[in-house]
C-alpha cells in the first residue's frame, strides 16, 4: 500500500452497514432450498464427548473392540450428535430469529456417520403459516437434510420454528441481533 493509498482510504467516508440479520418470516416461501454454509468434519472426540456427556451406554459409540464384530466393523457417531449438528448448520439460515423451536418431526438416520466424515446440509421450506396465537411471529417447517463427503443422505428431518416477522425484530446496523443497545460503533460517531 502507498502512502497516496494509505490517504485516499483515510479521507473515504465510513458508513455503519448492517451484517447478515438471518432470515425473518416473510423471507420464507415454500420450495425454496437453503444450503448451509460450511460443512464440518466430525471426530472421535464429538462422538466420545457427547457419547459420555448424554450417558448413551450403547458401546457402538465408544468401545472400538466391540464395534468391530459388528456390521460396520467400527464405531458408528451417536445419532443425536448428527442431529444437534445438521440443525446447528440451519440456525444460519432458518432460525437465527426464531423464538421458540415448536418440533423435530419424522427424524430419519438414512446411513451411519462415522470419524472422519464431513457433514453438509440444507433445509427446504415445506410449510409456512402466521401464528394463530401470537401476532409477532410466524410457523415455518423445513425439512433438513444432511449428507456426507461422498454424497449419501445421512439424516433428514422436519423442524418447526416460530419466527419472528421484520416489524416486530426492528433490525438495524447499530444494534444487531445479540448487541445490547450502545455498543460498539453507533451512527453518530460516524458523523
Amino acid at each position: 500500500m502507498t502512502d497516496s493509498d494509505t490517504r485516499d482510504s483515510e479521507e473515504q467516508e465510513k458508513r455503519l452497514v448492517a451484517g447478515w440479520q438471518g432470515r425473518y418470516y416473510e423471507d420464507f416461501e415454500i420450495g425454496d432450498i437453503y444450503k448451509h454454509p460450511y460443512g464440518r468434519t466430525v471426530t472421535e472426540t464429538d462422538n466420545v464427548w457427547l457419547t459420555n456427556l448424554t450417558m448413551n451406554l450403547n458401546p457402538m459409540h465408544f468401545n472400538e473392540a466391540y464395534a468391530a464384530r459388528t456390521e460396520f466393523g467400527e464405531r458408528l457417531v451417536d445419532g443425536t450428535f448428527v442431529i444437534a449438528l445438521a440443525v446447528g448448520m440451519s440456525v444460519i439460515d432458518v432460525s437465527v430469529n426464531a423464538t421458540a423451536n415448536l418440533g423435530y418431526d419424522d427424524i430419519r438416520h438414512h446411513s451411519p456417520v462415522f470419524h472422519g466424515d464431513t457433514i453438509f446440509a440444507e433445509s427446504e421450506v415445506i410449510d409456512k403459516r402466521e401464528s394463530d396465537s401470537r401476532d409477532h411471529v410466524g410457523i415455518v417447517t423445513t425439512e433438513l437434510r444432511a449428507y456426507n463427503q461422498h454424497d449419501d443422505l445421512v439424516l433428514s428431518l422436519e423442524r418447526t420454528p416460530m419466527v419472528l416477522k421484520r416489524e416486530y425484530a426492528g433490525p438495524s446496523a447499530a444494534q444487531p441481533t445479540g448487541w445490547p443497545e450502545g455498543i460498539g460503533t453507533q451512527p453518530e460517531d460516524l458523523e
